[in-house]
């Protein structure tokens, strides 16, 4: 009876020891999305201006806070998870800087009820954070190593909303189509005219559109109800190019 008593109190202990370590991690990651959060607030005063988003909304700031970046960014640089800049996840491609994934999820002005496209998984953290915002998510990446590594971080991540594919995000995703909102998370030369085709009237395109390595343009373009597109200029951004 004492050694079962021994046993127990060890299997106790060291259940206590690895959830107490995991609040540990919890806690600091809880912390440097804190400060995260506090930093992306302050970029959207700045730039206020030029995007009419002042401070972010609820559901925005809500699946900023709970979305975990450090599943979405290579091992060796989960600790820089929270840091307010675009890092490396291969392939030649990068992550977001946080304020950018923030500002174009607020400028998309997600709902509940919505279903969206994003066209470059990439990492698969845009995706995540609309997953919070959202009904449904689909997600097109034309690089397969990202892809599959994207759909594992999300799948980790419990995100059951979001459907991927490999394939080309400028032709967008035309059986799942019309959408309420698209979100483009690399760099054309121009809006292709598939994406707009595919807006539900009164949706939304967010989408950078420049030359490769120079800035470009962060635009927002709303389907109208009459057929016709209107376009608004925000900030000058640089992302990566979209690939063909």
């Amino acid at each position: 009876m004492m050694a079962s008593r021994r046993s127990w109190l060890r299997a106790a202990l060291a259940m206590v020891a690895v959830f107490g370590s995991r609040a540990i991690a919890q806690d600091r990651h809880a912390a440097a999305r804190d400060n995260l959060l506090r930093e992306i607030e302050n970029d959207m005063r700045e730039t206020a201006r030029e995007t009419g988003h002042p401070a972010l909304g609820p559901a925005v700031r809500r699946a900023l806070a709970t979305v975990p970046r450090e599943r979405f960014v290579p091992t060796h640089l989960a600790a820089s998870a929270y840091e307010n800049r675009p890092l490396p996840i291969g392939e030649g491609q990068t992550i977001s800087q946080p304020f950018i994934v923030a500002l174009m999820t607020e400028l998309l002005q997600p709902k509940p009820d919505h279903v969206v496209l994003e066209v470059g998984t990439g990492s698969g953290y845009q995706a995540a954070v609309l997953a919070e915002c959202v009904a449904k998510v689909y997600s097109i990446e034309i690089v397969a190593p990202l892809a599959r590594r994207a759909r594992e971080s999300l799948d980790a991540a419990g995100h059951r909303n979001v459907e991927t594919r490999i394939g080309d995000g400028y032709l967008g995703w035309p059986e799942a189509a019309p959408f309420d909102g698209i979100i483009v998370t690399a760099a054309p030369d121009h809006v292709p005219p598939r994406l707009i085709e595919q807006l539900k009237p009164g949706g939304r395109l967010v989408i950078p559109v420049g030359p490769h390595r120079a800035t470009q343009e962060l635009l927002v373009i709303e389907a109208g109800r009459d057929g016709r597109a209107t376009t608004r200029r925000t900030i000058a951004v640089r992302f990566v190019p979209l690939t063909r």
